[in-house]
């Protein structure tokens, strides 16, 4: 018998089994990989997302703000003098007419301080013409010793020129000489003596009198500050205008400097703005802002910037660019646009829900073919209300989902369907 080589078979049964078994687990593997490295995928029905193009266009960044329609100009009433309020000739809510009183007020310590300082002016009047009279009266009685002087001194220069031609004639004695020359001279330094002091009077006199007249303008001004005092107890309006937030009841006591109320000037309106604090350092006057009134658009600019931070917050003042719309009345709240740049060119993609989840690093780009979405890295600039600028990762004609984000998770693709 001869023996026959019997040939191994390559693929049997078992060996097609292991490899099987080693295919299906590569696969297994794969697809274990495939979804759950990053490459994730959801379907998702079109008719529940936002498919919008991306398109370069004008754009210029702005945000919304709230702002109160406010008086152009607005004087407080505080109170000058206190005291406690007699009588109200007006309501809150008035139109003013400048000068027209508003209240009354009485405070009894004032009134007995001016009519003190009234007696005070009454008794400086008196002693200043005490004084004026007694000083008349000492230079008439110095005039008269002046004048008896000059008579005497006369009489004695005659004798003298006379007993002085008698003694060269020798006519008289030395002895009759020298008393008429000794009479001369005595007389003579006492008129000196006598105008000097008639001069120094008349000099003390004016002093006295500028003094006297000082000290009673001085009482007179001082008298004039208290009725001032006392006419401020009437409070009336600085300027023409509304009167509003008018705090004063009868019978209520004012203090000094309190606040009373306030006259709103009615020539105009401005428009006070609340903005938040992160952009205080790209707010400055001359910035505009546009609003829509009555289905009209108009225009505001800001022309004052309040620097305090409050609550987050800071303030600006807006004016109206042209006259301020028609019936627009104070305290009217405005929703404002207010431009943080210029117009420029830039390619934008509308703002959605997307950026709540991403921040605006990446976004769903849909593919060409339109079946899928995949999640692209993004750089996004500046902001308005409709539009992002987008600086770096799309180009004009793309197609990004822009609806929110909120339910897929992690996944890296999106399957568009049409359920």
């Amino acid at each position: 018998m001869v023996d026959r080589i019997i040939e191994k078979k390559k693929w049997s049964t078992k060996r097609l089994l292991t490899i099987g078994g080693i295919v299906a687990l590569i696969a297994l593997i794969g697809a274990s990989y495939y979804f759950t490295s990053g490459k994730s995928k959801l379907n998702v029905d079109l008719d529940r997302i936002t498919i919008s193009e991306v398109k370069k266009g004008p754009f210029q960044e702005n945000i919304p703000v709230n702002g109160v329609v406010m008086p152009i100009t607005t004087i407080y009433l505080d109170a000058t003098e206190g005291g406690r309020v007699e009588q109200r000739y007006v309501e809150d809510g008035a139109i003013m007419k400048k000068g027209q009183p508003i209240l009354r007020l009485s405070n009894t310590d004032l009134l007995m301080t001016m009519m003190s300082q009234q007696n005070t002016v009454y008794n400086t009047l008196t002693q200043m013409q005490i004084n004026h009279n007694a000083a008349l009266q000492n230079t008439v009685s110095k005039q008269t010793q002046m004048a008896d002087v000059e008579s005497l001194f006369k009489e004695a220069e005659r004798v003298y020129n006379l007993d002085k031609k008698l003694y060269a004639e020798k006519v008289i004695g030395l002895q009759e000489f020298k008393q008429a020359e000794n009479n001369y001279n005595y007389y003579l330094n006492k008129k000196k003596l006598t105008q000097q002091i008639l001069q120094q009077d008349s000099v003390s006199r004016a002093t006295q009198e500028a003094q006297d007249k000082l000290s009673y303008k001085g009482s007179q001004e001082a008298l004039e500050i208290m009725k001032q005092r006392v006419g401020d107890l009437i409070v009336k309006a600085p300027i023409d205008g509304q009167l509003t937030s008018l705090d004063a009841e009868i019978g209520q006591s004012k203090t000094k400097g309190q606040r009373l109320g306030q006259i709103d000037v009615l020539s105009g309106f401005k428009v006070r703005v609340d903005i938040d604090e992160h952009y205080i350092s790209r707010i400055y006057t001359g910035l505009t802002g546009t609003f829509s009134f009555a289905d009209s658009s108009y225009k505001l600019k800001i022309v004052k910037v309040f620097t305090q931070v409050t609550g987050a917050k800071f303030q600006v003042d807006m004016a109206f660019i042209g006259p301020a719309p028609k019936g627009i009345r104070r305290g009217q709240t405005l929703q404002i646009l207010l431009a943080l740049s210029d117009e420029r060119q830039a390619l934008l993609v509308p703002r959605g829900g997307f950026f709540q989840q991403t921040g605006g690093n990446w976004i769903f780009k849909v593919s060409d073919d339109g079946k899928t979405a995949y999640r692209t890295d993004i750089t996004l600039g500046n902001q308005n209300i409709d539009y992002y600028e987008v600086m770096q990762g799309l180009k004009a004609g793309d197609k990004v989902v822009t609806s929110s984000y909120e339910t897929y998770g992690n996944m890296q693709v999106l399957v568009l369907k049409k359920e």
